[in-house]
This record gives structure tokens, C-alpha cells and sequence, in this order.
């Protein structure tokens, strides 16, 4: 299966725009489909049966959601020594960047 890359998002959303800025950084290519959030279409509700919202990754048609675990797994799966770690390799210093992502997104729920 060829790699494909796909991300469910809407253009406002700073969770989707994390996951924008992570696939700039590492120089992955994807399709982007729009989803509006108070409009959820079919594939959406198919990929994010639990939460039905945005973002949402797809890898060769496995979907994988929320923005934080999205992250950890473009940097796992895009690791090679040309592209930037998203996250510190250092567990304490992971963890803070963790705990801040965490904190921001709490603030804007």
C-alpha cells in the first residue's frame, strides 16, 4: 500500500494546526479534507466514531485521533536523522512539553 496521508480538519482549529505545523516540519506530504466541526460529514463520523471531531490522521487508511497522540506518532513513524523530533528524546523534558500541550488545551475547551 503506497504511503498515504490524510488529515480531517478545519482551517481554525489549533489542534489541526499543530498537526499542520508537526507534518511542515518533518516535510510530509498529505491530502487535507476539510470538515467543519457543526457539520460533520460521513467520514469523520467514520474515523472518530468516539469523539466526532477534528483533527483527525489517517496512515494508510488507519485513522488515529486527537492532536497530542497524532504528534507522538508522526514523530515515531517519521523518524529518520533529516527531520526534526517534534518532541524532546529527553523523558523529563517530553514530559513538560506534554504537561504544557496539555495545560493549553484545557484552557481551550
Amino acid at each position: 500500500m503506497a504511503n498515504e496521508v490524510i488529515l480531517l480538519d478545519f482551517p481554525v482549529s489549533m489542534f489541526a494546526a499543530r498537526i499542520r505545523i508537526g507534518l511542515a516540519e518533518k516535510g510530509t506530504d498529505y491530502e487535507r479534507i476539510e470538515e467543519h466541526p457543526w457539520n460533520k460529514g460521513p467520514l469523520l463520523l467514520h474515523m472518530n466514531p468516539i469523539h466526532k471531531k477534528i483533527p483527525v490522521f489517517i496512515h494508510n487508511g488507519k485513522p488515529i485521533p486527537e492532536s497530542l497522540i497524532i504528534l507522538e506518532y508522526i514523530d515515531e513513524v517519521w523518524n529518520d536523522d533529516k527531520a526534526p523530533l517534534l518532541l524532546p528524546s529527553d523523558p523529563y523534558q517530553k514530559a513538560q512539553a506534554r504537561f504544557w500541550a496539555d495545560f493549553i488545551d484545557k484552557k481551550h475547551r
